[in-house]
Parts: C-alpha cells; sequence; structure tokens
C-alpha cells in the first residue's frame, strides 16, 4: 500500500542539500527556500519544490496534508549520537556533592559515581531498562531528535551487557524514534576485575563480542579510554576484535586527559567523542582525518568544566558533530538543542555549524546515510518551529519547542502534546 503524507506551505525550508561535511560554515549555508512543500512516500521524502505546484500533485495522490502557520520553520530531524539513555536510578546526590566541591574519588567512596548506576541497572530487569529507555526515546523525540544513539556500559559483565543490549532492542518496539545500540563494555573496570583489567578485557573479547555479532545486538563498539579507566594498549584487543568483526569503532577520547584521540584516529574511529582537554597537536589530527568529532556540551555543564575546542576544530577543517552525552552522572540534562545552544554561544559557532551538527554531520558519526538532510531519497524525518526566522531555534536555547515533528513521515507529535 502506498501512503503519502504532504506538508506545507513552508516559509522557511533548510534543507543541508549542498552543505559541505567538514570544516567552518557561514550562515548563508543555511540558505532557507521560501514558500515550499515536502512531499513524502511510505517514509521517504519523495519531492521537495514550491508549495503551488507539489500541493496539487499532493492532492491528486490524495496524500494526507498537514498545512503549517504562515510563519514555519523546518529543518531535518535531530540526530543525538551519543547517549546513554538505558539505565536504571539517578545520581542526584553525585550532583550536589560535586557542586559542594567534592573530587570524583571522594564521591566514589561514598557510594557515588558511575559505579553506583551500574549497581542500580544490574538490579533492574531488562523489561524495566526497556521501558525507561523508551520513555527518555520517547522524550528526546516529541523535542525533534529522530535518530538517538544508545550505549551500553552500566552493565559491566557479559550477562549484564547483554541484558543492556537485548533492552535496547525491545525499546526499540516501543518507540517510534530509531535507536542506534553500541557497546560500551569498555568504560569502567569492573570492581570484580581490580587489577586484573586486561583479564576482564579478554572476557569481554571473546566471549561477548561474538554473541552480539551473533544476535545482531550492535554493529558499533566503544571503549572510555582515560587514567583510571582504559589505556590506548588494554583497548587494543577489542578494537582489533571489532574491526575483524567488521564492527564501527567509536572513542570517548581526551575527556580530561589526552590519548584517546589518537586511537580513535589509528583506528579509524567513526568519531572520537568528548575532547574537552584535546589541544592543538590533537585537533590538528582529527581535522585531517576522516573521524567525527563529537562535542558533549551536556557533560560540560554537568561537570563545570571547559568545553570541546569545536572553534578550532571546525577552523582547522575537521567535522564537528554535536551531541547530549545524557546519562545519570555527568550530563543529566538531556536536551540537545539546549546544551547546543550554549555551546554556540561559548564557542562562538554559526547556526549553520550548530544545526549541521545535529543533522547532516551527526549522520556521519553514526555511519547512517539518507538521514540529516530534506531531500528526495532520504528519511522523512523531519521537525517543524513556528517561527519565520531560522535563528530563533537556537535563540531561544532549547525553549522553542517543535510545533510538529515527523518520523519517517508519520506526525509523531505536535505542539499541544508536548
Amino acid at each position: 500500500m502506498i501512503n503519502y503524507t504532504y506538508i506545507g506551505p513552508i516559509s522557511q525550508l533548510i534543507t543541508f542539500e549542498e552543505t559541505p561535511l567538514k570544516g567552518a560554515l557561514h550562515d548563508d549555508g543555511l540558505a532557507p527556500k521560501k514558500n515550499q512543500g515536502i512531499l513524502m512516500k511510505n517514509g521517504r521524502i519523495e519531492a521537495v519544490d514550491d508549495h503551488g505546484a507539489l500541493f496539487a500533485k499532493a492532492e491528486k495522490l490524495k496524500a494526507k496534508i498537514y498545512g503549517l502557520p504562515k510563519k514555519s520553520t523546518v529543518l531535518p530531524g535531530f540526530i543525538d549520537s551519543h547517549t546513554h539513555i538505558c539505565f536504571s536510578g539517578d545520581r542526584a546526590l553525585d550532583y550536589a556533592r560535586r557542586n559542594a566541591g567534592m573530587t570524583y574519588l571522594e564521591i566514589a567512596e561514598k557510594g557515588g559515581g558511575i559505579w553506583d548506576t551500574v549497581t542500580h541497572t544490574r538490579n533492574a530487569g531488562q523489561q524495566e531498562l526497556a521501558q525507561l529507555t523508551a520513555q527518555r526515546a520517547n522524550l528526546l523525540l516529541s523535542r525533534g531528535i529522530t535518530t538517538i544513539e544508545v550505549k551500553s556500559g552500566y552493565g559491566q559483565s557479559i550477562e549484564e551487557e547483554l541484558k543492556m543490549l537485548r533492552a535496547i532492542a525491545q525499546a526499540q518496539k516501543l518507540t517510534k524514534a530509531t535507536l542506534v545500540p553500541t557497546c560500551l563494555a569498555l568504560h569502567i573496570i569492573p570492581r570484580e576485575f581490580k587489577g586484573k583489567a586486561e583479564k576482564y578485557v579478554d572476557t569481554i573479547v571473546n566471549n561477548l563480542l561474538p554473541i552480539i555479532k551473533e544476535e545482531n545486538l550492535a554493529a558499533r563498539v566503544d571503549a572510555f579510554i582515560e587514567q583510571g579507566s582504559y589505556t590506548p594498549l588494554m583497548v587494543k584487543p577489542f578494537f582489533e576484535k571489532a574491526r575483524e568483526s567488521n564492527l564501527d569503532i567509536t572513542v570517548h577520547a581526551d575527556q580530561f586527559t589526552t590519548g584517546g584521540s589518537k586511537v580513535a584516529i589509528n583506528y579509524e574511529a567513526v568519531s572520537a567523542d568528548h575532547l574537552e582537554a584535546s589541544g592543538e597537536v590533537e585537533i590538528a589530527l582529527l581535522a585531517q582525518s576522516n573521524t567525527v568529532a563529537t562535542a558533549l556540551p551536556g557533560a560540560t555543564l554537568g561537570l563545570g568544566c571547559g568545553f570541546a575546542p569545536a572553534r578550532r576544530l571546525l577552523d582547522q577543517g575537521a567535522c564537528l558533530a554535536i551531541a547530549s552525552d545524557w546519562n545519570p552522572g555527568s550530563a543529566p540534562m538531556g536536551d540537545l538543542l539546549t546544551q547546543a545552544s550554549i555551546l554556540g554561544a561559548f564557542e562562538k559557532l554559526t547556526s549553520t555549524e550548530i544545526l549541521t551538527g545535529m543533522t547532516y554531520r551527526a549522520a556521519h558519526a553514526l555511519r547512517r546515510e539518507k538521514i540529516g538532510r530534506i531531500r528526495p531519497g532520504y528519511a522523512a524525518d523531519i521537525v517543524v518551529f513556528e517561527t519565520g526566522n531560522p535563528h530563533e531555534v537556537l535563540y531561544r536555547q532549547g525553549q522553542l519547542r517543535p510545533s510538529k515533528v515527523f518520523k519517517n513521515g508519520e506526525l509523531i507529535q505536535q505542539a499541544h502534546d508536548i
């Protein structure tokens, strides 16, 4: 059965059709098209054209037609390419203690830190985790985020990591958003393997990755390369096995110290995420590579540290994505549009650079084709804002919510539902 949907007239349509993948972008790159319409067919964009001509075609095809306000800005659906929304519990007390001046070690000694989330997540059943993940995904979808990467990493054992990945797969049946699972088995060193990190890595390589591949639970892996977690040498067998299994690699890199971004580049990772500690050497290497540099302003706002050097990365020619890092510890806000707007204010990013970092360029951080742009053949993932000025989407710093969200051509959200 063929289903047609049409939206229009659109006063400001931003497609990113001709936007380059790498480097700095001026705001003339927004180049909104006026008085446009979008015809969608079976979840894909069929045509983008002048409203008058395309509306007549839509009527002949008996398309489901959605009119828009006189002033409307339409963008590709947003993409959050780095989240940890599969978890149980919260770390509100950690946040209060951190703001009161306690160190990470002191918080951990009092029972907080990542291990607190590991404990709560281990105690949760798969069904509960699936429901929690879907609830968070649906909230993000209402805010215009149509594709969401979701990591494991709070299981920290074979059984618990599998439980998380299976919960993410189950959550996909409970949300219209596209979930992209990533195996972050090398997040922290489990307490059960204290002083024996290499043995844990071997266990993951030999016993977890084959099951993930067999059950098709994830097409991506991740590792946290940082002091107190995993060294470049420790992750070598993990990434080599991933590459041998045709799994994409991404890296938690340069959050507090450098070294991770170089590993990401050496393994031709699809992205290096965090980068708050990246210096000129790391920036130059990332800019010269095909690895997407992903800024996570949510972690900066949660921890009170510096932002990733987004401006310098772009000026040197890098591909910059912007993601939320939504997690219960260091990035509890989970509001991508607000975070990206604030990052832009501090790093002096153009509206085009911010919005492409959440759409077209973010799609490359997930190695996903046919999303992140509005053009024929692409997924009909579309977000509508009731404003005639595209810059207002960022100017309002997340307080201007979408009036409509379409996922695969289906109207998911309207303003009165939010």
